[in-house]
């Protein structure tokens, strides 16, 4: 009898890692949060949280739209019916009063999102020109400018950027290329190749710098984008995500450039935006980009044609 208890205390065990797993740590720590703030609402008109009832979503959802984006309403309510699943707790979010109530909030707040600013080759251009002009150490210089070239190159998410090891990386004749081993569209880790082909200008080429970082690094394996301690001694530790935002939004400013409506997304987004505008379809862009859908892909063609297949230019005045 305890040799069975003992079996079904690993398999309990091994049955909740398994559902932590099936969502990426970024994915879960979103739910936490979300959910964090629906408990709060909760407690503080003193209803129940866990489990809840569609009515007290909707009521939830509408005080979420005074100063909250339709986007950000859905993906509350993904994360509080998560929730309530990992917990055991049936949530019906296709209740009508919770469709409904998202109608109405759309058609009186309106869809439409606005999204951050793609970097593009004129601020990819002014980012390396003022990393090349400041006065710190030529080690830090070279770090930085192949993180905003192969994270721009890529077009990959920062998530993916600092999470790339020298065994993913190899240099061939053509470029560079790069595997990646889990995205965020690729939650089962079946991996994806990315190419980065040489550029003609050196000083702006991701492959050129990238290796240039390597040599002057010294790094062999692990992690190819580090933190610095202070003294600008390099550690084995991995950069985390947000310091890529920080290191951009940084040089964006030291560029002249208002970085308010910049983020971590600029980059794989400014990527898309310049390919749209050089003609590349949407299916080359999404073998660089890994994006599953055409919804986003076909966004970000339809903002760079805006000018080039305008009906005005057919109008002469």
């Amino acid at each position: 009898m305890n040799e069975l208890s003992t079996d079904l205390k690993s398999l309990h065990e091994a049955t909740l890692n398994n559902l932590k797993s099936s969502k990426a740590n970024n994915t879960l720590r979103a739910y936490k949060s979300d959910y964090k703030d629906f408990g709060a609402f909760c407690a503080k008109h003193g209803l129940n949280s866990l489990p809840s009832e569609p009515k007290v979503v909707s009521l939830y959802l509408t005080h979420l739209s005074k100063n909250s984006k339709i986007s950000t309403l859905k993906r509350r309510l993904v994360s509080i019916s998560m929730v309530h699943k990992l917990k055991g707790h049936y949530l019906d979010t296709k209740h009508p009063i919770i469709v409904e109530n998202l109608m109405g909030i759309k058609r009186t707040k309106g869809s439409i999102q606005k999204g951050k600013k793609p970097i593009l080759i004129n601020d990819l251009k002014s980012i390396i020109n003022v990393i090349d002009d400041i006065k710190i150490e030529n080690i830090k210089k070279c770090r930085d400018k192949s993180i905003i070239l192969v994270g721009f190159g890529g077009g990959f998410r920062r998530n993916e950027l600092i999470s790339i090891d020298y065994e993913d990386i190899e240099f061939v004749p053509e470029g560079l290329k790069i595997t990646i081993k889990r995205s965020k569209t690729d939650q089962f880790g079946e991996g994806m190749i990315k190419g980065l082909p040489y550029f003609t200008n050196e000083n702006y080429c991701p492959v050129v710098n990238l290796k240039k970082w390597l040599e002057i690094s010294k790094i062999k394996s692990g992690p190819i984008f580090r933190r610095f301690s202070k003294g600008s001694l390099l550690t084995e530790k991995r950069l985390t995500d947000q310091s890529v935002v920080l290191l951009m939004k940084e040089y964006l400013n030291l560029a002249g450039i208002d970085n308010k409506n910049y983020a971590g997304h600029s980059l794989r987004s400014g990527f898309a935006t310049v390919a749209a505008e050089s003609g590349a379809d949407e299916r080359s862009i999404m073998a660089m980009t890994g994006h599953k859908t055409t919804q986003m892909v076909r966004r970000y063609i339809r903002e760079a044609n805006i000018f080039k297949n305008n009906a005005l230019n057919k109008i002469k005045l």
